[in-house]
């Protein structure tokens, strides 16, 4: 991969970390910061002074663009999304995008330019302040993951209830949410092949729980909606829910080993840990909602047994969002809405109805004290992964110039 040099966490103030970063429907870590490098220096005499130049002035509007707006763009910004679309995310987007084919052309065919240039990130989660390595297959995969990142950021913010037109309940439109599981499947799309042994932010658990967050978190929409929607059976309602939880188990499962030592990243690991109870709460309650269909004793304990079930971990997972929201940077919670504000007040209330009718009917032993097995569904959601762009066709150009130059060296020796 290149020469990697790390710095210290306390070398010096390149890290900015916001004390307080708002409201939170999507949790997104931070983002990791480019800091800038000379591309003259080292590709003088390997390319044309064109592409360089260029190289050079697609990475600067990165660099000043990336730093003035990552100590905000965590931050909750409801009159920024609701008057200019979120424009900040989608031009430091577009300017990652204009310069990612540039980019490309420097490990195009296993070129050897790929080790010339010494690029520097600034890191989040990752007890080292700042990562460079000589190796440009390290800036495309971090240039990959701040285009994540920013789609995290677009997706909280399309997430985050706002006030209807008729002033009551903040809540999220459905043209949001459809829009928020276009976006999650497009920020779990990170290709897999460029992931390697580097800072924690980058390292595979971390990329992979983020992918499955995005994924977890659009099957939540999708759940949302079918709670909505009168077509919805319960028997579909249950199959989401059950595969929410598993994208979060496998979250939980990639991220919890990881070296995640200061705020960024143990916020993140809280974010998981609270999502992954919290989906096990819907889990069991529209379980125990199927098996208290059933007609037989033995079905009616399950489903009591479900009930509690969901109970407990419902409110294992008001005490885990609290925690969460307690972890630096601070955070709380948007209004309810979606599934957990329809959850909130149907598991508690069910769920001491159940049981309350079933213990009259019969025996407290004949009630099963341990909570059913979910049932086991395939995963449906899943992304079409990011396919990389052409590299840029001014490296054609430059192709041809230094074959040009080749030519006309051979022919002043001759």
């Amino acid at each position: 991969m290149g020469c990697l040099v790390s710095t210290p966490k306390d070398s010096g103030g390149n890290r900015r970390r916001p004390g307080n970063i708002g409201e939170v429907s999507v949790y997104v870590p931070g983002l990791r910061i480019p800091k800038s490098v000379d591309f003259f220096q080292s590709l003088s005499g390997h390319l044309s002074k064109t592409l360089v130049e260029r190289l050079t002035a697609l990475r600067t509007r990165i660099v000043v663009m990336a730093g003035q707006e990552a100590p905000t763009i965590t931050r909750t910004r409801r009159k920024t999304a609701t008057q200019h679309g979120g424009s900040t995310l989608a031009d430091l987007h577009q300017a990652l995008e204009d310069y990612l084919p540039v980019l490309l052309g420097l490990v195009t065919d296993g070129s050897q330019l790929q080790y010339k240039v010494q690029f520097i990130w600034v890191n989040q989660e990752d007890d080292a302040e700042e990562t460079a390595m000589f190796n440009a297959w390290y800036e495309v995969l971090s240039v990959l993951h701040l285009m994540a990142m920013l789609l995290l950021s677009q997706a909280n913010l399309l997430l985050l209830p706002r006030t209807s037109a008729d002033g009551y309940q903040p809540k999220v439109s459905e043209e949001s949410r459809r829009a928020s599981i276009d976006i999650f499947l497009k920020a779990a799309g990170l290709p897999s092949e460029l992931r390697r042994n580097l800072p924690v932010d980058l390292a595979e658990g971390v990329l992979r729980a983020l992918c499955l967050q995005a994924l977890g978190q659009g099957v939540d929409i999708q759940l949302g909606m079918a709670i909505d929607s009168t077509k919805a059976t319960l028997a579909v309602k249950r199959r989401l829910a059950c595969e929410m939880v598993k994208y979060w188990q496998q979250a939980q499962d990639n991220i919890m080993n990881l070296p995640l030592s200061n705020g960024w990243g143990e916020k993140h690991r809280l974010f998981i840990k609270w999502k992954y109870i919290e989906a096990k709460a819907a889990a069991y309650y529209y379980h125990g909602l199927i098996l208290d269909e059933g007609n037989t004793e033995k079905s009616h304990g399950m489903a009591v047994a479900a009930f509690q079930a969901a109970d407990e971990y419902f409110k294992e997972s008001k005490r885990a969002c609290e925690v969460f929201n307690a972890a630096h940077p601070l955070s709380r919670n948007p209004p309810l809405w979606g599934t957990m504000k329809y959850l909130s007040e149907k598991i508690p209330k069910d769920t001491s109805s159940k049981v309350r009718i079933n213990r009259d009917l019969y025996s407290y032993e004949k009630i099963m004290e341990t909570a059913p097995t979910l049932p086991d569904f395939a995963l449906a959601l899943k992304p079409d992964e990011y396919q990389l762009p052409p590299a840029d066709p001014s490296w054609n150009e430059n192709v041809q110039l230094s074959h040009i130059g080749i030519n006309q060296v051979n022919h002043d020796k001759r």
